[in-house]
């Protein structure tokens, strides 16, 4: 059984897990498990339908198309830990997106390559692009936390420097894309997944289906719409199992946010990673990690932030603060720092890939004996 079919197979969790809270009213533990294992295959089925409709669109619409969807399983899930008032939860997540992308996937993508083909090379000047803009993200990100020490009593001026930042990022985001664009059609015979660019996710299929459709617009259409709903659903109930979740395994929010949240939402956009990989296709798998953890940082974040000005999403109405504690900003700084000492010399090997791994695990089990609160 290939890869793909297991995760497609993981879709009997989808029924499953709405019985589970709708009708059974199961242990929320069960409830949770289900439905976070029934993200993942609809979480897949969104990447495939942005890449079937780009391959309609051409790759510049199509690079736009997976700039802007590349995360949407992970910010639906976001968007309704906003609605239940878990902001904790939310800014974790974040963190934990790009620490997932930053040290576990690229790790995997390193030691499993570098196991079965040796050294593997890449485009420096790609990579090293990326790595840049990703470091310049993480500063764009740590600047409110670092100035709200002096505002903590001023209600206001947190909200206006975490709000300002976010127009900046956005804004910053954007024309990164536009930098990708232009940069592509100014380059000569380059494929449909390279002319999607610096800080853009690429169309995430193989060279043998290049500009091979399986599914047309409107059936693309179709399935984005319905797995888009079915993930609002189960979204719903995976958040509101959270904190029965947190009471009866002792977990902290802040580990959920940091560690599960972000493997569940992103496990399909992973796995390519590490696939291409295998292939040899390094740059490819470091365009995939690293420009997922730049569509979080630079798109996902500050997007979150003016959701949680409205009230229908957010209910509580209290502003969602780019403010991260000290324990997020160090693993953050540090997981961009090496990623982007790597992407420089554009060589990779799976000794680097097993100490990334080790850097995770240990991050892991740091925030998961971190006590709540901390």
């Amino acid at each position: 059984m290939t890869l793909k079919r297991i995760i497609r197979s993981l879709l009997v969790f989808v029924p499953i897990a709405l019985v589970a809270d709708f009708v059974l009213h199961l242990d929320p533990v069960l409830v949770f498990i289900f439905a976070a294992l029934a993200v993942i295959p609809l979480a897949d089925l969104i990447g495939e339908a942005t890449e079937e409709l780009a391959i309609h669109t051409g790759p510049r619409l199509g690079g736009l198309l997976n700039a802007t969807l590349g995360n949407a399983a992970e910010l639906i899930i976001t968007i309704f830990a906003l609605r239940e008032g878990l902001l904790e939860l939310v800014r974790a997540s974040i963190v934990g997106s790009i620490l997932g992308n930053l040290l576990l996937i690229l790790g995997l993508s390193f030691l499993l390559g570098g196991l079965k083909h040796g050294l593997q090379i890449f485009d420096r000047r790609t990579a090293g692009l990326n790595a840049t803009l990703l470091i310049l993200a993480v500063v764009a990100l740590t600047v409110p936390s670092l100035f709200d020490v002096a505002l903590v009593e001023d209600r206001a001026a947190e909200v206006g420097l975490s709000e300002g930042t976010a127009i900046v990022m956005i804004v910053l985001y954007g024309l990164s894309i536009l930098y990708a664009f232009r940069s592509s059609s100014q380059a000569h015979g380059v494929t449909e997944g390279d002319a999607v660019g610096a800080a853009t996710p690429p169309v995430q299929r193989d060279d043998s289906d290049e500009h091979k459709a399986k599914w047309s617009v409107r059936t693309s259409l179709i399935i984005l719409g319905v797995v888009t709903v079915g993930i609002a659903v189960l979204s719903e109930v995976l958040v509101s199992s959270v904190e029965p979740v947190t009471a009866q395994l002792g977990l902290t929010e802040l580990f959920i946010g940091l560690i599960i949240i972000p493997l569940v939402g992103n496990v399909a956009e992973h796995l390519v990673a590490v696939q291409v990989a295998l292939k040899n296709k390094m740059e490819l798998s470091l365009a995939v990690s690293l420009g997922s953890s730049l569509q979080i940082a630079l798109f996902v974040a500050p997007v979150l932030v003016f959701l949680s000005l409205i009230p229908a999403i957010n209910p509580t109405g209290e502003t969602l603060l780019l403010v991260f504690n000290n324990f997020e900003l160090i693993a953050l700084i540090a997981a961009s720092v090496v990623a982007a000492f790597i992407a420089l010399d554009g060589e990779s090997n799976w000794l680097e890939g097993a100490m990334l791994l080790g850097v995770y695990l240990m991050v892991a089990m740091a925030f998961f004996f971190l006590p709540g609160g901390a």
